[in-house]
C-alpha cells in the first residue's frame, strides 16, 4: 500500500512539472479579441479635413433655350415642330475646387460604414455656347388654309447660353474596409449645388404662301412672300443667379494613415444635377486631402 502511494506522488510530480512549462497560450489568458481583424489602427470614430483638387466639368445646352422658344411660339402652329429643335451642343471645361469634410465612422471587424458631409468651392467653373438653327416648316399640324394653297413657315433662331457653378454641399454614405493603415472606400449620396444659368434666343419667322391653280390644264403657281410674322419674331433673355440644382455624388477613394489620427486620402467623385432653365451639368472631380480623426 505504501508503494502504490509512492508511485501516485511521483506521478503528481512529474504532471505539475510539466504543466508548468507548458506555454502561456493566449486562450488561457483571455487574450483573443471578439473579432477576426489584425489591423493595427481604429478607423472607427469622428473626423474632419480639408481638401482640393481638379474638376472637368460637361454642361449640355443642347435643351437650353427650349423654355423661351415655347414661349415665344405658344398658342401657334410653330411650337410643336420647334420644341424639340437642339439649338446648342454640350461645352467642357476645368477648374479647381477647394473643399472640407466632417463625417463619422463605424467599424465593425474589418468593415467599415460612414456617413460623410462635404463642402466644396469651384474657382472659374464657368462655361458658355451659342448656336443657330433655320429650318422651313411646311403646312405645321393645326395650319389652316385653302386646299390649293401651301404654307412655308421659315423659322431662323439663334442662341447663346451659359453656365457658371460656384459650389456645392453633399451627404455621403460610405462603405470601406480596414487594411491596416490603408482604408479603401465607395460613397455615394446626394448633393445640392449653386450656379448662375443664363439664356437668350432670338426667332426670325416669314410666312411664304404658294398657291397652285390647274385651269384647262394650265397650271399656274403664285407665290406670296416671305412675309414677317411679327407675333413669333422676337428675343427672350433669361438669368437666374444662385439657383440651387440637386443631384447625386457616387466614387471611390482610398485613406492613408499618416500618424496617429492624421490621415491622408485620395478620391474621385462624380455629380450629376438636375437641369436649371434646360440646362444641364455633370463634374467629375479629383482630390487629396488631409484629415484628423478623434
Amino acid at each position: 500500500m505504501r508503494r502504490l502511494w509512492l508511485v501516485a506522488a511521483v506521478f503528481g510530480s512529474v504532471s505539475a512539472a510539466q504543466a508548468a512549462d507548458m506555454p502561456d497560450l493566449p486562450v488561457l489568458r483571455g487574450g483573443f479579441t471578439d473579432g477576426l481583424s489584425k489591423t493595427s489602427h481604429n478607423w472607427d470614430g469622428a473626423y474632419f479635413g480639408v481638401n482640393g483638387g481638379y474638376t472637368a466639368d460637361a454642361t449640355d445646352f443642347s435643351q437650353s433655350v427650349v423654355g423661351l422658344t415655347n414661349f415665344i411660339f405658344r398658342n401657334s402652329v410653330l411650337q410643336q415642330p420647334t420644341a424639340s429643335w437642339s439649338l446648342m451642343n454640350k461645352t467642357n471645361t476645368q477648374g479647381t475646387n477647394f473643399g472640407a469634410f466632417v463625417g463619422r465612422n463605424w467599424q465593425w471587424y474589418d468593415a467599415i460604414l460612414g456617413l460623410e458631409g462635404t463642402y466644396s468651392y469651384f474657382n472659374n467653373l464657368y462655361t458658355q455656347t451659342s448656336g443657330s438653327n433655320q429650318l422651313d416648316i411646311i403646312n405645321p399640324a393645326g395650319d389652316i388654309h385653302p386646299d390649293n394653297v401651301t404654307d412655308h413657315w421659315n423659322v431662323k433662331l439663334t442662341g447663346t447660353a451659359a453656365a457658371q457653378v460656384k459650389d456645392m454641399i453633399a451627404l455621403r454614405g460610405r462603405v470601406g474596409w480596414d487594411g491596416g493603415d490603408f482604408m479603401p472606400y465607395a460613397f455615394a449620396g446626394a448633393a445640392v449645388g449653386r450656379m448662375d444659368v443664363s439664356r437668350t434666343v432670338t426667332s426670325d419667322v416669314t410666312l411664304t404662301q404658294v398657291m397652285t391653280t390647274t385651269v384647262g390644264g394650265v397650271t399656274t403657281i403664285l407665290v406670296n412672300g416671305p412675309n414677317p410674322v411679327p407675333a413669333q419674331s422676337q428675343t427672350q433673355t433669361q438669368h437666374r443667379t444662385n439657383a440651387f440644382a440637386v443631384g447625386f455624388v457616387a466614387g471611390l477613394g482610398v485613406e492613408y494613415c499618416i500618424w496617429d489620427g492624421l490621415f491622408a486620402r485620395v478620391e474621385y467623385e462624380y455629380v450629376k444635377f438636375s437641369p436649371v432653365m434646360n440646362t444641364s451639368v455633370t463634374l467629375n472631380n479629383a482630390r487629396v486631402g488631409l484629415g484628423y480623426k478623434f
